[in-house]
């Protein structure tokens, strides 16, 4: 990874690697739309599928949020206490983590905003505001 000037959507140049949004999407259809709106956005984006891509994505990206969908409700909440348990560094637990789900799922939705989820949203709000999201995210804002 080098540190090498990036720019943001709004054209502002950035010192060192561009915030990476890191996803993890329970289906192609979720990971393709997120992907082709980041790239459309020109937000850097990777795809994790597990808690060992996230360990690898960690160490090669510059790693500022993370996107989980509650359709894997195991992997999503392993993550999730991966980046907020005790082992993770300063710099992991910063990462926003925004989830969503079914709204139906209201236990679940419960249990990842205990888990640590800086923001949980519905399906349907997430799908609505996925390039809102993506924009803040690939700025690197945090909050």
């Amino acid at each position: 990874m080098t540190d090498q000037p990036s720019s943001t959507p709004s054209g502002a140049t950035l010192k060192g690697p561009a915030p990476t949004v890191l996803f993890m999407a329970a289906d192609l259809i979720w990971a393709t739309r997120i992907k082709a709106t980041a790239e459309d956005l020109g937000v850097a984006a990777r795809p994790v599928r597990t808690l060992e891509m996230l360990e690898a994505r960690l160490a090669d990206t510059n790693a500022t949020s993370l996107l989980l969908d509650l359709e894997k409700p195991v992997e999503a909440l392993a993550m999730i206490e991966r980046l907020r348990g005790v082992a993770a560094t300063p710099g992991e637990r910063s990462i926003r983590i925004i989830v969503w789900g079914p709204h139906v799922a209201r236990d679940l939705l419960q249990q990842a905003r205990d888990a640590g989820a800086d923001e949980v949203l519905t399906r349907g709000a997430f799908d609505h505001h996925l390039p809102e999201i993506l924009l803040k995210l690939g700025s690197g804002a945090t909050r």
